[in-house]
This record gives C-alpha cells, structure tokens and sequence, in this order.
C-alpha cells in the first residue's frame, strides 16, 4: 500500500509546533475571541463580490470605517461570524472559496510570508500555525503533522453554525493550499482534503479547487495533506535572516494588537463629547445620532438591543463623570454642570440630590474627608 492509498491514519498525527528554536508566544488575553483587521477587510471584499449590500453590513456596528483603516485593531469574532452568515446568504454555497480567490499575496499582512520564508513547507506551516492569531481568533488551534514524506495542516475553531462553519472551512483550507503553492508551486497541491462539516449534496467545486478528488467530510478536524512537498526546490531559495525577521514582527503584531471599541462604548464616547458641546443646543439624542451617521430611531432601536435607553445612557454618563470631577478636579460645579450638558449648577444640583441624596459641594467635601 502506498503512502498516498492510506491517508486516513495521518489526521491522528499530531506535532506540537513549538520548538526550542521558536517557542510559541504566549497569546495576550486581548486578542481572545477576536480577529484582525486584515482578515476583516478580506470578507468584506468578499461580501461586496457577493453581492451582500451596504446597509446589510452597516448593521454590523463594530466595522466603521475609521476602525477598519487601523491595522492593529481587532474586531470581536461573532461580529466576523454574522459578515460571514451575510455572505452565505447572499453567496450561497461555495462563496467560501470565492472570497478565498481573493486573497492575493499579502492581504493577510505579515502572516502570509511565513510560508515562503520557511526552508520546507513544514516549517513554514509551522510559523503560521505559531502566530495564527495575528491574523484569527487565538481559539483557533492549528497543527502540523509529518509522517515520512506526508506532511498534514489542519485546524479546529469554535462550533457557531454548520453552514457558516463549512464556508469558513473551506475558505481557511483554500487559503492555507494558496499560500502552500505560492511557496512550493504544483508541489503543494493536496493528495487528500479532510473537512469537520457534513458532505454537501455535490462537491465538485471542491474537487476542482483543490485538485484533488480525494476529499473526505465528517473529518475530525479540517486537514490538508501533502505528499513529499518539498521534492522541488522553490524559484526563490528562502532566506532564514527574512523567516526570523517575519517572526520578531508578527509577535510584536500580537503584542501591540488591542480590541476595537464596541459600539455602545463608540456612542458613550460620542454621548460625552456631545454633552460637552456648548454648541450644540437640539435634542442630545438627535445630534448623537447625527454624529453617529444614523437616525434617530434607528439610534434608539440600537440602544434597545444592547438593553439600554437614550435616557438611561445619558443619566448614567453624567452621575459618573459627575462624581469623578467631583473627587479628581477642583473645578467649580457650576463649570462640571457645563461639561455635563447642564444649563447651569442649579439643574446639576436637582439631578446630583436625585442620584445621592446630598449637593454635589456636600458630596465633595465628605470625599475629601474620606
């Protein structure tokens, strides 16, 4: 029987991809259930090809376009799982492989060159597998495995939905081959595809875009396996001071990545800066809202999602920022009743008994005291 006859036995096979050499960096707290900006970028591409409108992704409030342009910033995986559920829908099967077409060298930023970097695919499998998250959500595990001249990647994520699951599936294999390619050539083309998910009633889309029929499904992880890779050496010989260079960057990418401010902590913001405004003399709300590129019943409809109230947001922001100005500044009331929105200290006096008890000076003083 030959190596590529009994292929099954391989998704059992796993090699722990730290190394003396290269431990696996530790992965900060903040990165968890959250993907980069790069990968977000991509699946937008991706729902626009699709067809998947605007106004649909603008209901995914985390991806403003302000956000989006920063490369360090990180959007919450479910927010990342609903685009996905929007292109399914719009795509329907098979559009996992469709946004994958669109990953061109580099759209994935420093991860990308981890591959063609590496002296064997392996290795480079390997370096990607290390700093996956500079690019997914750290609860993405992902391992290589090498038995004689086979050499396996796979992966396991977070169940969301099967459908959604098998279109990212096949879009993170698809990837994972291009990448593969780009850095081996005709090499790297898998002699078997392994998928988590459910057969689909036809798969030759798969067969054609893996260029192989060998594709089995109900798989315990989704897995590519290679034969001998690395049996043609590739047009540019890696350079080992690049693959350690690639490294350094892509640990300081996961060092200094930070979470994106959701949408209820962007209209706090906007809500503070907007009571601060001695300009602005409309409705709070409605200039809010202004501010924040929707109507006004839809900036209500948002707040009610998040189990919150205009009202509510607004008598909150102002006990707890009247309170911290109290304690932190010496700022007289009658100038805190401003930066809160207030006509004047009498109208902050009124709402500062409401909340305490007590006039925001009895309130400093006993502080003062304490």
């Amino acid at each position: 029987m030959t190596p590529i006859d009994d292929l099954t036995h391989i998704r059992h096979v796993t090699v722990p991809v730290e190394s003396a050499a290269h431990p696996i960096p530790e992965q900060p707290n903040a990165l968890t259930n959250t993907v980069s900006a790069h990968l977000v970028r991509l699946v937008l591409h991706g729902a626009a090809h699709a067809g998947v409108s605007p106004h649909e992704i603008a209901f995914i409030s985390e991806f403003t376009p302000a956000a989006l342009e920063d490369d360090l910033n990180r959007f919450p995986t479910v927010a990342q799982h609903r685009l996905w559920e929007l292109v399914l829908g719009t795509g329907g099967p098979g559009v996992g492989l469709r946004v994958a077409s669109l990953a061109e060298m580099g759209r994935l930023h420093v991860w990308d060159y981890l591959l063609s970097s590496a002296p064997t695919l392996a290795q480079g499998f390997t370096d990607a597998a290390r700093y996956l998250a500079t690019v997914a959500d750290p609860v993405l595990v992902m391992n290589v495995a090498q038995d004689g001249p086979l050499v396996t990647v796979g992966y396991r994520g977070s169940p969301y939905s099967e459908a959604v699951d098998g279109q990212i599936s096949e879009f993170a294999l698809a990837i994972l081959m291009r990448r593969a390619c780009e850095a081996r050539g005709a090499a790297a083309i898998p002699v078997r595809v392994g998928f988590a998910h459910r057969a689909p009633g036809r798969h030759g889309h798969l067969a054609e875009a893996f260029g192989t029929s060998n594709i089995q499904f109900d798989q315990e992880a989704d897995t590519l396996t290679f034969l001998d890779p690395d049996r043609a050496a590739p047009e540019q010989p890696p350079d080992p001071e690049l693959g350690r260079i690639m490294r350094l960057y892509a640990a300081s990418i996961m060092d200094s990545a930070r979470p994106v401010r959701t949408w209820i902590e962007n209209f706090r913001g906007v809500l503070l800066a907007t009571l601060a405004d001695a300009n602005v003399s409309s409705n709070v709300l409605d200039e809010v809202a202004q501010r924040l590129s929707m109507s006004s019943r839809t900036l209500q409809r948002r707040l009610a999602e998040h189990g919150t109230s205009g009202r509510a947001e607004i008598e909150s922001i102002r006990y707890e920022r009247a309170v911290q100005m109290l304690v932190d500044t010496q700022l007289p009331v009658n100038s805190i009743a401003g930066h809160l929105g207030y006509s004047d200290h009498r109208a902050l006096g009124r709402a500062f008994r409401r909340w305490t008890g007590q006039t925001p000076d009895a309130y400093r003083k006993q502080r003062a005291r304490v």
